[in-house]
């Protein structure tokens, strides 16, 4: 019987032992949705991580089309689920908002950031 190179182990071994260590809380929705378009001005925003995140070191902030933020409060979790991170906003006018996020995931405190537009129609 062949016994395995020691570098062929290691790697093994490694890409066995990785698999948590690479995981990353990203954006897997939000609502308003990325790019979308709404009628209604939405009274928070809200993300879906695909990770739960730890909130005291994750955030949303959401700019008008001036810059100026519109968002009020600190941004927190849903109480029965950690990878959903909300923020209030003021009443929105009608215009393009940019959501700007960043996530640290709650089981490895790896940091992740983005940030998106929607619309609120006139």
């Amino acid at each position: 019987m062949k016994s395995l190179h020691p570098h062929a182990l290691a790697a093994i071994l490694s890409l066995a032992l990785a698999g948590p260590a690479l995981a990353h809380a990203d954006l897997a929705s939000a609502n308003p949705a990325v790019g979308g378009t709404v009628a209604t001005a939405p009274t928070d925003v809200t993300i879906t991580f695909t990770e739960e995140v730890e909130p005291k070191f994750s955030g949303i902030q959401v700019l008008d089309a001036q810059g100026k933020r519109v968002d009020q409060g600190e941004a927190h979790t849903a109480p029965d689920d950690a990878k959903l991170l909300s923020v209030a906003v003021k009443p929105l006018a009608a215009g393009t908002y940019n959501v700007i996020w960043h996530a640290t995931a709650a089981d490895d405190s790896h940091k992740t950031k983005g940030n998106y537009l929607f619309t609120v129609k006139p």
